[in-house]
């Protein structure tokens, strides 16, 4: 005989584990606060910097972040998350910083090998230039441990030498959430408060605070074409190749980032509720479900974080 759950029950563990999550989040981001001297949070307007974010105002108080914003624009993002982002930056009275890998681009230290070449990994140039410029010792980011196998290995203070690479194997130990913050002079850390999020806790989290996001998550028509088992959309930078047949289908996108690499997902989630549900049921990571610059081979998100990516 099966026994009935008790809905409010489980409620009030979604609740309760929610709550730890948040508050382990808003401890380190004090800590990143209190430990650095110019530190800065990557902000995309996509669903996990906007969690950070919220978190960030519950930890210093709305209009208060005590860090700019710093974005990393390839030229190639949909312009409903580069509308969004800044009214969000607007709405919370942050200091938005804005760099662009045209500008690389423009100064030589970004060649790209043909014009429609996906640009996601050049943004490692841009942001160390980024770095270099403003001397930022430490740059939140919304990287969670789920997401791949790279950032699986990634620690919470994520060392980086003063060429901005990354070593797996010489990370720093975090036993009892004590955190070894000593850099030497050119040297940052990549922090990930969320780390130890899901994207089902992500979900969860945006339904429970009733979180705006860009429309771009929810489902909608949109023209798209089948390629290597992804839904590639249908665009300018992204048009069919010969023999592909485009056709309207109801997508979301899962993540958001260069239009070149990211997919959308066949769905008709229209809320955060509905998207918890369609969670609980995928069996596909996020990025292996969207990322077509992913799909390279098992090491490639690896490969770029060694170089400087976030």
């Amino acid at each position: 005989m099966n026994a009935r759950v008790d809905p409010h029950l489980l409620s009030r563990l979604s609740n309760r584990h929610l709550d730890a999550l948040e508050e382990e989040t808003v401890f380190i981001l004090r800590e990143v606060a209190a430990a650095f001297e110019r530190p800065a949070l990557l902000f995309s307007g996509g669903k996990d910097s906007l969690v950070m974010l919220r978190c960030a105002e519950k930890a210093f108080g709305a209009g208060r972040l005590p860090f700019p914003l710093l974005m990393i624009d390839t030229g190639h993002n949909y312009p409903e998350v580069t509308q969004f982002r800044d009214r969000r930056a607007a709405e919370l009275g942050a200091q938005l910083i804005v760099r662009s890998v045209e500008d690389s681009i423009a100064r030589g230290t970004v060649r790209l090998a043909r014009p429609d070449e996906p640009r996601n990994a050049h943004q490692s140039v841009t942001l160390l230039e980024a770095i270099e410029e403003h001397r930022f010792d430490a740059l939140i980011g919304g990287a969670r441990r789920d997401e791949e196998k790279a950032r699986a290995k990634e620690r919470i203070f994520s060392h980086r030498d003063a060429f901005g690479q990354w070593a797996p194997k010489a990370q720093r130990p975090e036993l009892w959430q004590l955190f070894n913050t000593r850099l030497a002079p050119g040297e940052h850390f990549r922090v990930f408060p969320i780390s130890n999020w899901t994207e089902l806790d992500v979900w969860q989290y945006i339904e429970r605070e009733g979180m705006d996001l860009p429309s771009l998550y929810y489902s909608h028509p949109r023209e798209v074409v089948e390629r290597r088992g992804l839904l590639v959309p249908v665009t300018p930078l992204t048009p069919p190749r010969e023999g592909e047949q485009p056709q309207v289908r109801h997508v979301r996108f899962r993540t958001l980032g260069d239009i070149t690499c990211t997919c959308p997902v066949e769905s008709r989630a229209a809320s955060a509720a509905q998207i918890v549900q369609e969670t609980l049921a995928t069996e596909v990571s996020e990025r292996g479900a969207t990322r077509m610059d992913d799909q390279t081979s098992e090491v490639s998100m690896e490969k770029r974080k060694r170089e400087g990516y976030f």
